[in-house]
């Protein structure tokens, strides 16, 4: 299958609920056992252990999400001395707070726990007392964060509040991203990590020297929440550049900028439903084509029309025929329509 349309590289799903409630601990510790120690105790054991964690990984970097009940989590000495895990794990609290983090280096100390955000070295030691949550993980190569922030060491244990610069983009990011990517396949999968790698960065980065890379990070990160909201309401007729930046409350002139390289958040838009109306011309070649152009907001089947030539240089139905002689020849031919099977069930598996 080609590069472009492979899912994310690896995606895993595992819960505890699969366990007799007595290995349920257990099975949670041997599932993050490659990262981090599990402390149990034998009360904890014996209750039963409610857990689930979902991984995705694409372009060198990984992503969890993750919903527990109360625990204590370790990287011990021992531990960091005899594996080889030298990556950064960027913890985002999206319901519950951090927990009690210990057994850091001197002279620096936990704010207590809070929700927020909280950076882990894996090649130094810790102990987190953490409560009932669901954390989002973002797992960055050293490399990555080395060439981001000069002494990355010291990076260790620090915590950025829910009202700090930029977190609020960033739980809405990361929230977004645990929502979308077992959908997307590998290059746009790669764009939402990367975007959410850069945009921890830039908020744990210090000033001024992050200034730069903040601004760069903000703006990937707002104009992919801006993506969303054209998505989720491609089809609402009264979808407009200034209806978007009023539900999301952002600055008109600054969004109307920063789209100007698609020729405008308004073009954007009717990018976007003309390449959906593409798609639904081949998908439902009942549907009569004024259904589908009323159904994303056309206001007449000939302004449909005109923008639908200027945009792929063939009418509406001359697309519809288009693509019904493609599948009827995937139909005629064997192996086109082995291929076809195997790309839909690969897609849906992933």
């Amino acid at each position: 299958m080609p590069a472009d349309t492979d899912p994310p590289a690896l995606s895993t799903r595992f819960s505890t609920q699969a366990f007799a409630r007595e290995r349920q601990l257990l099975a949670w510790r041997d599932r993050v056992g490659h990262v981090v120690d599990v402390l149990p105790d034998k009360e904890q054991i014996a209750r039963g252990f409610a857990g689930s964690i979902d991984l995705h990984a694409a372009g060198g970097l990984v992503f969890t999400e993750a919903r527990t009940e109360a625990l204590v989590l370790e990287r011990s000495i021992a531990r960091v001395s005899t594996d080889t895990r030298r990556d950064f794990a960027f913890h985002v609290y999206a319901e519950g707070e951090t927990g009690t983090v210990s057994g850091l280096r001197a002279k620096r100390s936990s704010p207590g726990s809070m929700r927020g955000i909280v950076a882990f070295d894996l090649n130094q030691r810790f102990r987190i007392e953490r409560p009932a949550c669901r954390v989002l993980t973002m797992f960055v190569p050293r490399a990555i964060v080395a060439s981001q922030i000069g002494d990355c060491d010291a990076l260790h244990g620090r915590v950025v509040p829910e009202d700090a610069p930029l977190a609020r983009f960033l739980f809405e990011h990361f929230d977004a991203t645990a929502r979308e990517l077992p959908a997307l396949e590998r290059p746009d999968a790669i764009d939402l990590l990367d975007a959410g790698a850069q945009l921890l960065l830039a908020a744990f980065a210090d000033k001024p020297h992050a200034l730069h890379d903040s601004r760069a990070a903000l703006q990937s990160a707002v104009k992919a929440q801006v993506k969303r909201y054209v998505e989720t309401h491609l089809h609402e007729a009264d979808l407009t550049p200034m209806k978007i930046v009023d539900a999301l409350g952002l600055k008109r002139a600054t969004i109307y900028r920063w789209f100007e390289p698609e020729g405008g958040l308004g073009a954007y838009i009717r990018h976007r439903r003309l390449r959906e109306a593409a798609d639904e011309l081949a998908r439902f070649p009942n549907l009569q084509i004024a259904d589908i152009a009323f159904g994303l907001g056309f206001k007449s089947a000939s302004d449909f029309t005109r923008a639908f030539r200027r945009e792929f240089d063939a009418s509406p139905l001359e697309t519809r025929l288009r693509a019904l002689e493609l599948l009827r020849a995937m139909n005629d031919d064997p192996v086109m329509r082995t291929r076809a099977a195997h790309s839909r069930g690969a897609r849906e598996s992933g």
